[in-house]
């Protein structure tokens, strides 16, 4: 099979014929053997309904229903596990990306020899002060932080290989950073293509504010867990020993002043050194004990299922 489309929905009944009918249209005119996989992750409206007349009309169409909502990343994690296309496309459900770019993006992929190659929506449609200042600001620190150099982290218009997206563990709200992702599990080339953004034609967006400040907190995670996931006694025995140290010079200098330089001067709990003493050892033997317990949940965590599926549509269970 040469691609699989995964697109992840909440609430999108409006749409999802017509986004149907667009791939459908663009695969068969470029001769595609191709699947559809729509994951709702827990729609209240008619979505489901929908995805299964399309999957009757059309043997391509999958379907993946979670029980609730369980977020966006959970949904591409599910339908990555599903996929069987030599090229794997994401994009959301809101019409906002535009299915000509497939093609491009399979050639990018299976004739340029890229990994991934990221959409960068050049010109948007959204709000400028709610959406776009936000949107630049994120993006500057992503590429500083993880060293992938893309102008649209945010993009929900992607290709991969196939090798990818089966090795890669998209989890939390990571959906933003499979790049640093891909990256940090040894695919490196990483491309990026302009492509078209559309206005919202039906709904209202379900991502507010609120998912900026949730994807600087992410960030700041992806930066711990891709430098130091493994390995987490590294960062706080590091932390650990120089607090420690510190600690322990301020000691010293306390015994060595009150032992040998000033005998009759005060006590060394009335001395401001004592206590500065006294907390940062305290606090390097903290994190020295944060270290170990991090070792420890490292070795020992179970495999935990991260979502629910309530319902399929043409896969196949053994998957």
């Amino acid at each position: 099979m040469d691609i699989s489309v995964v697109i992840p929905l909440l609430n999108e009944q409006d749409s999802l014929t017509e986004l149907h009918d667009w791939i459908a249209g663009v695969m068969q005119k470029h001769q595609f053997s191709y699947e559809i996989i729509f994951i709702d992750d827990g729609s209240k409206d008619e979505s489901w309904n929908i995805i299964t007349l399309l999957s009757t009309q059309n043997n391509s169409v999958k379907g993946i229903r979670f029980l609730r909502n369980f977020g966006k990343s959970q949904a591409l994690h599910a339908g990555f596990e599903k996929a069987e296309g030599d090229v794997i496309i994401t994009m959301d459900a809101d019409l906002q990306d535009n299915p000509d770019e497939i093609p491009d993006l399979y050639n990018m992929i299976t004739k340029d020899g890229f990994d991934l190659v990221s959409g960068w929506k050049k010109k948007r449609y959204d709000s400028v002060i709610a959406k776009n200042i936000p949107s630049k600001l994120f993006n500057w620190a992503a590429r500083k932080t993880s060293g992938v150099k893309l102008n649209d982290f945010n993009c929900g218009l992607k290709a991969y290989k196939k090798e990818v997206v089966k090795n890669i563990d998209v989890n939390g709200e990571m959906h933003r950073y499979i790049p640093v992702l891909s990256k940090n599990a040894g695919f490196s080339n990483i491309g990026e293509k302009v492509v078209q953004h559309q206005a919202r034609k039906y709904g209202e967006t379900k991502f507010g504010m609120d998912r900026f400040i949730h994807g600087f907190l992410d960030l700041i995670t992806i930066w711990f867990l891709s430098r130091f996931g493994k390995r987490p006694m590294h960062l706080f025995g590091a932390l650990g020993f120089i607090m420690f140290a510190i600690g322990f010079a301020f000691a010293f200098y306390l015994g060595v002043d009150k032992l040998f330089l000033d005998r009759a001067g005060r006590l060394i709990t009335q001395r401001p050194q004592f206590y500065i003493a006294l907390s940062t050892m305290v606090i390097g033997t903290q994190f020295f004990v944060a270290g170990f317990l991090g070792e420890i949940i490292l070795r020992n965590r179970p495999d935990k299922k991260r979502y629910l599926i309530k319902d399929e549509l043409n896969l196949n269970q053994n998957h």
